[in-house]
């Protein structure tokens, strides 16, 4: 069995800025590297513990720099970690239909969320909404539609935020996931924090019921091809630099499409958009 661990940082307990991960680096890597440890030992105390082969790790927070290789290396062999940037498949890179399931951790509400943990949807810079055949997402939905569509694989676990735990919940973009809140979100750069332990616990004990339970049956997050993406950006001054991509077409002032019968494409896409709005006029 293989499992696929895709690690963000906004949806993590402990951090409430994006200055924390620059003025509190130690404290910030420290908060990441934790939260995927106790993921570990859920592994390690789980039914299917010797059944899983290959525990691969991606560091899909900025450049990719945050985790520790010999820190995770050290608490359980299994683990392969993906580091730096830029890559293909950002927050999903180097996963193939070998693996049996997803899990997200440090995760967040997407771009204008109320309430939400530095809400965006992978550049706050740049992008204010991603739609993909009329639907809103946001970061966790558009990388499970990535590992259902292409690599036929459910997503089991979500650790983040309260508005991330909303939008999936609530709002139905995934309400099947097993969720672990770490914080409840009251503003953008606000949280009341949960006890360190708390979390610790609801991890393992998170991780054990979807590992334990028929993982099989989860349902996968998909869309009918073509694909069609619907981007709005921050700027007009945005869309005037894009624009000029092959395949992409403005709708309006700060607004972008296109569409694809390949997810992978369009995935790539959506992620080189939003890191050419970073770079573009403001």
């Amino acid at each position: 069995m293989k499992l696929y661990i895709s690690v963000d940082m906004e949806g993590l307990a402990g951090i409430t800025h994006w200055k924390d991960e620059t003025e509190e680096r130690e404290r910030f890597r420290k908060a990441m590297n934790q939260q995927v440890e106790w993921v570990l030992d859920g592994i390690a105390q789980s039914k299917r513990n010797a059944e899983i082969t290959h525990i691969m790790i991606a560091d899909s927070h900025g450049g990719g720099e945050n985790l520790s290789y010999d820190l995770l290396s050290e608490k359980d062999s299994r683990v392969w970690l993906i580091s730096g940037s830029p890559r293909p498949q950002y927050m999903m890179p180097a996963m193939d239909d070998s693996f049996d399931l997803v899990f997200f951790v440090g995760y967040h509400g997407g771009a204008g969320e109320l309430a939400s943990s530095m809400d965006h949807t992978y550049s706050g810079a740049s992008v204010q909404n991603v739609f993909i055949n009329g639907k809103l997402m946001n970061e966790a939905t558009i990388n499970a539609a990535y590992a259902g569509i292409v690599n036929k694989a459910p997503v089991g676990l979500v650790i983040g935020d309260s508005a991330l735990e909303r939008q999936l919940k609530t709002d139905g973009m995934m309400p099947w996931v097993e969720y672990v809140s770490t914080k409840e979100s009251l503003a953008r750069f606000a949280a009341m924090y949960k006890p360190k332990q708390l979390i610790r616990e609801e991890t393992i004990a998170a991780v054990k019921k979807v590992l334990d339970s028929d993982y099989t049956k989860l349902p996968l997050y998909t869309f009918e091809a073509p694909y069609h993406c619907h981007i709005d950006l921050a700027t007009s001054s945005k869309c005037d630099v894009i624009q000029q991509m092959p395949g992409i077409k403005r709708v309006g002032g700060r607004s972008l499409e296109f569409t694809s019968s390949d997810y992978t494409e369009m995935f790539d896409a959506i992620h080189g958009i939003a890191s050419m709005g970073r770079i573009a006029y403001c």
